[in-house]
């Protein structure tokens, strides 16, 4: 697609990259928010084009990757119960809980099926109505409309063999956490642009306000990225904080209203456990009592699991809060590979390990 080609035109990244550095006279930490972000910036050495000045660090961009330990043990033992179906999406499977992983699961017997849609697991449920069918859904605000018109359509069709079991989370409040942390050297924010383009911008504003930290939104090319970058070290240079949209092509400050809609209705806002950050007010989102019928927690009287703690050689907290760059990770490349994961951001194609693994593996380390 010509945009596409555009937008990673080499003369136009090298000039991006070259502005970048004219406006630049002093150090700034800035944290992308976004998995697909972050894959952009190492696939792309965009750090190779900056300014020394300038360092970037990856924040919990992967909504698989901060999926709670005790939501995995959930999706597994509901999978190893038998006389139902678990679908997720493809990244799940091997994201390891405190007992296994899905892929475990299916090996034991369990019927685990990969799925691209809440909608895909809706038309396996039409199927097979005789047979329960649970929907793992996870995702921040993006993926959130898609589940929730699932539950909408099984409520009108009735469909009393589908469920879901969700774990949909909310950016704003980490990013809230994050800058809390008095550990935390952001000190400008890439916001997350699919995200903005659901639920739109709104609220943003009270972050930068309560923090004094610019928020840029941005898009997902190298020039969306070092053009994101721009706008935000302007704002630091000048002793600014303000919120900018810096990917009018799909954002607008009011996002999709239709998308926002079906949310409300089928959700509330909760705290939710996040993976590597712990309990994040306001951080989740619940299905509503009105569709009670459709959790799969209600459904089939889920036990609360007991939180886990990450396998003690991972250091994905650190990597996830931006505190650790992944492969200064001991385990990275070693005890930890896509084949055989410590943690979720190995897994994930979003996740920082995996990103640095595949683009920018170092040479190996000798076996312990």
């Amino acid at each position: 697609m010509r945009w596409v080609e555009e937008f990673r035109d080499p003369a136009a990244i090298h000039a991006a990259a070259a502005a970048l550095a004219a406006a630049t006279t002093q150090p700034w930490t800035i944290m992308e928010v976004c998995g697909g972000q972050t894959h952009t910036i190492v696939r792309w050495s965009l750090p190779e084009l900056l300014p020394p000045t300038i360092e970037l660090i990856h924040g919990p961009g992967c909504p698989v990757c901060v999926t709670p330990i005790e939501i995995i043990d959930q999706a597994r033992a509901l999978a190893l119960r038998g006389g139902l179906t678990l679908a997720t999406f493809g990244d799940m499977i091997r994201v390891p809980g405190s007992r296994g992983d899905l892929l475990s699961a299916r090996a034991e017997g369990a019927d685990v099926r990969v799925v691209s849609s809440p909608l895909d697991a809706l038309r396996l449920a039409r199927e097979r109505p005789d047979r329960p069918l649970v929907m793992f859904a996870v995702g921040f605000e993006t993926t959130a409309p898609a589940t929730a018109a699932a539950i909408e359509f099984a409520a009108r069709e009735r469909l009393a063999n589908f469920t879901v079991l969700a774990s949909h989370v909310r950016v704003p409040p980490a990013m809230a956490m994050i800058l809390s942390d008095e550990r935390c050297r952001v000190q400008g924010f890439l916001a997350a642009g699919h995200v903005c383009a659901v639920v739109g911008t709104g609220e943003y504003p009270a972050l930068v306000e309560q923090f004094r930290t610019p928020i840029v939104v941005t898009g997902f090319e190298p020039l969306d990225i070092l053009a994101g970058l721009l706008l935000c070290v302007r704002q630091l240079e000048a002793g600014r904080a303000a919120l900018e949209i810096g990917f009018r092509r799909a954002v607008r400050p009011e996002g999709n209203l239709a998308a926002r809609a079906a949310i409300d209705r089928v959700f509330e806002v909760i705290d939710a456990p996040w993976r590597g950050l712990g309990l994040v007010p306001a951080g989740g989102l619940s299905i509503r009592p009105s569709f009670a019928s459709f959790d799969a927690v209600r459904r089939f009287d889920v036990e609360p699991t007991v939180a886990a703690a990450e396998d003690r050689r991972c250091h994905a907290a650190e990597v996830l809060r931006g505190l650790l760059r992944p492969p200064a990770c001991p385990e990275f490349g070693v005890g930890c590979t896509p084949e055989r994961p410590l943690g979720a951001p190995m897994v994930s194609t979003e996740g920082a390990c995996a990103a640095y693994y595949r683009h920018h593996r170092p040479p190996p380390k000798a076996a312990r």
